[in-house]
């Protein structure tokens, strides 16, 4: 015990062993539905799953890799950058393998796999090369605050629109909706998922009740769990173990055999490369919004909100886009949800080390992990977007020109529903400001080059530049 206290550095960080334990068992608790959730994007077969796609595996598979390779890559991240922060199969990036990349342009599960593959080589080199840092620390430091804010906002929706608080309107005026009991234009809409609200209504009291207590956001969790078995919405499984066998696997390692091929497919050189350049920029920002945003909720950020040891996280989350494409889930990346345990006290990559273990036993003890229903974790989401949140006392608004795109990440991130878009809307209109307002020189060369890259990422999703 002692040894491991030396290694992770408990005392130094002011943790303790039982803490980072509880920290790590709620991080899983709340990112546990990314395994199922995973399997019914990209999973063969499964409700919106990889459409059509040739040699794509079953939606178990998908379940099962999704929970070995998040298992996995959390302990690295653990071990070798020794922070709280978990990683799991990107909940947008499977989206865009599913619908960019398959239905698309048309790729194989293979050419799709391959794709991420190359997109992990890619982010590596520039992390290797100290690029990928350097474009960070160029970052202003009131939009590095802007970015924790914004996510704090995105989760907190999240988690509103687990519960079904928060739906998605079916007028034809406003995008969004409270419940979903009022029809507009006489259209058919169904009620409210009372159990569900129930649930989340029940765990989210608990939370606000224990918010600064140890282990609230671990109990609200099992309130709400509690709820949901006594209303039906979960059962008690009749098993706990779920066999495995080969078929479960037989998606890893399909990407080597499509990784040349997959540049000369009837999609084309050009809308390969720009699939593999806007699937980079994503998780390149998204890392880097997740990174600074769960260094500041843990009090790990240094004076100018940089990250120390940055370069680990960076190298491991590099090496899990890699993986996950070798896997066959999609890239994998750092989760926001990671937040769920730094709440809880968890400062250490030990958290992660737990996190990860939980996620290497949910591969055989699936059944469990399905008893606690999204409206059960949805409250710790809401919980931790406020507490993000906080940060905007820091946020400078005196001058417009850095107040400004603050706002503007606050607004697109969560109503984009995308970090990515959030963070490149502040990025260009603070571009934008300094140069109609003569302060040009305030931004430094190399964010230069990541506003640039988001006018292309931009470009390509308007369809101005086609893919």
């Amino acid at each position: 015990m002692a040894s491991i206290a030396k290694y992770f550095q408990l005392k130094k960080r002011g943790t303790t062993v039982g803490t980072e334990v509880r920290a790590g068992a709620t991080t899983f608790l709340v990112m546990a539905y990314i395994i199922f959730v995973n399997a019914n994007y990209v999973g063969a077969g499964a409700a919106g799953g990889a459409i059509g796609a040739a040699g794509a595996p079953s939606a178990e598979a998908i379940f099962a890799v999704t929970a070995l390779g998040a298992g996995l890559l959390t302990i690295l991240m653990g071990v070798v950058a020794n922070y709280p922060f978990a990683i799991a199969a990107g909940m947008g990036l499977n989206a865009v393998v599913a619908f960019q990349l398959i239905l698309g342009l048309g790729l194989s599960w293979a050419e799709a796999m391959a794709v991420i593959v190359w997109e992990g080589i890619f982010i590596t080199i520039l992390m290797l090369t100290g690029f990928r840092k350097a474009i960070l620390e160029a970052i202003p430091l009131n939009l590095k605050r802007a970015i924790a804010v914004g996510i704090g906002l995105f989760l907190l929706l999240i988690g509103l629109f687990e519960a079904n608080v928060v739906v998605k309107s079916f007028a034809g005026t406003v995008p969004l909706g409270l419940f979903s009991g009022i029809g507009f234009g006489g259209a058919e809409i169904p009620t409210a998922d009372l159990p569900h609200l129930a649930i989340f209504g029940a765990g989210l009291l608990t939370a606000l009740a224990l918010i600064r207590k140890p282990g609230g956001l671990l109990i609200s969790i099992g309130v709400g769990t509690a709820v949901a078995l006594a209303l039906g919405v979960s059962t008690i499984p009749t098993s706990f173990v779920s066999p495995l066998d080969s078929s479960n696997f037989v998606g890893i390692g399909q990407a080597f055999g499509a990784m040349f091929t997959v540049w000369s497919s009837g999609a084309g050189f050009l809308a390969v490369a720009l699939a593999v350049f806007s699937i980079m920029l994503s998780d390149f920002f998204d890392t880097a919004g997740t990174m600074v945003g769960l260094g500041a909720r843990a009090g790990l950020l240094d004076s100018k909100g940089q990250l120390p040891g940055a370069n680990r996280v960076l190298l491991v989350d590099s090496i899990a886009a890699m993986a996950g494409g070798a896997l066959g889930v999609s890239s994998n990346t750092t989760y926001i949800e990671s937040a769920a345990g730094i709440k809880e006290g968890g400062r250490t990559g030990l958290t992660s080390v737990v996190t990860g273990a939980l996620f290497l036993a949910a591969v055989l003890l699936s059944p469990i992990a399905g008893i606690v229903p999204a409206a059960a974790t949805a409250p710790a989401l809401v919980i931790i977007g406020y507490l993000m949140f906080e940060a905007i006392r820091d946020v400078q608004w005196k001058d417009a020109v850095d107040g400004f795109p603050v706002l503007a990440t606050l607004i697109v991130m969560p109503l984009s529903y995308s970090i990515t878009d959030g963070i490149g809307v502040g990025f260009i209109t603070y571009a934008i400001l300094k140069v109609t307002s003569g302060k040009a020189s305030d931004v430094k060369p190399l964010f230069w080059v990541s506003i640039a890259a988001f006018v292309v990422y931009f470009l390509v999703k308007l369809g101005i530049i086609a893919v």
